[in-house]
């Protein structure tokens, strides 16, 4: 009769089920989501409408001119492209990283908002596209006026910028992509697969996987 211990056995803590993550980390991946996406989606839409309209001369005639977003100043656009990507980049990187990719995310929303409120007058461009119009480079464009545009997209550039304030305030303790399944960073154990050694098939297999098929899993000799 073999020997009984009262003493349960050491917990392996690589079994143990993983904690569940606090409800503030998730209601803040959550909002960083949202404003991040939204954010980039409002400043990409609005960088495509009209941000200013003004007139060109043309001998005693005057003619209509407008300018959109993109073609005023196509940075707002381009950051926003950025601050998605680092949006994404965030739950696939971890530690010093994450932290790095979150000042980025920050930062594009920042440049976003800086450049569609300080740069969006509009008046560079009608000139540039007055000067096509009339051939003459040294048109100028007159009855500026700005729309609200500019000043929408800057709106959506600070949600990239405050999904960005909460990465780098929270996003140590977010998921990363596939983080549920990982353990303390050990090295998993290999599964071994059986080989009958009455089928020459399992042979070639093993050896086609670098083992060696004369032992078995638990590192005894076959017999």
């Amino acid at each position: 009769m073999g020997y009984v211990s009262a003493v349960p056995p050491p917990r392996n803590d690589a079994d143990a089920p993983s904690e569940p993550e606090a409800p503030d980390s998730r209601r803040s991946v959550a909002v960083a989501l949202l404003l991040g996406a939204l954010g980039a989606t409002v400043v990409l839409l609005a960088s495509g409408r009209t941000w200013a309209r003004g007139t060109a001369a043309i001998g005693s005639d005057s003619l209509q001119l407008a300018a959109d977003g993109r073609a005023v100043t196509g940075l707002p656009a381009a950051l926003a492209i950025v601050g998605l990507a680092a949006l994404v980049a965030v739950f696939a990187v971890r530690g010093r990283s994450r932290l790095l990719v979150s000042g980025l995310l920050a930062l594009s929303g920042l440049g976003a908002a800086l450049s569609a409120a300080l740069g969006g007058d509009g008046r560079s461009a009608l000139d540039a596209q007055a000067a096509r119009t009339t051939a003459d480079s040294a048109a100028h464009v007159a009855g500026l006026t700005q729309t609200t545009w500019p000043y929408v997209t800057a709106a959506g550039a600070v949600l990239i910028l405050a999904a960005g304030l909460l990465a780098l305030r929270f996003g140590r303790s977010w998921p990363s992509m596939g983080g549920r399944y990982e353990r303390d960073g050990s090295p998993r154990a290999r599964t071994v697969a059986a080989v009958d050694p009455d089928r020459p098939e399992d042979l070639w297999k093993a050896l086609d996987r670098g083992e060696d098929p004369t032992t078995d899993p638990g590192g005894d000799r076959a017999h």
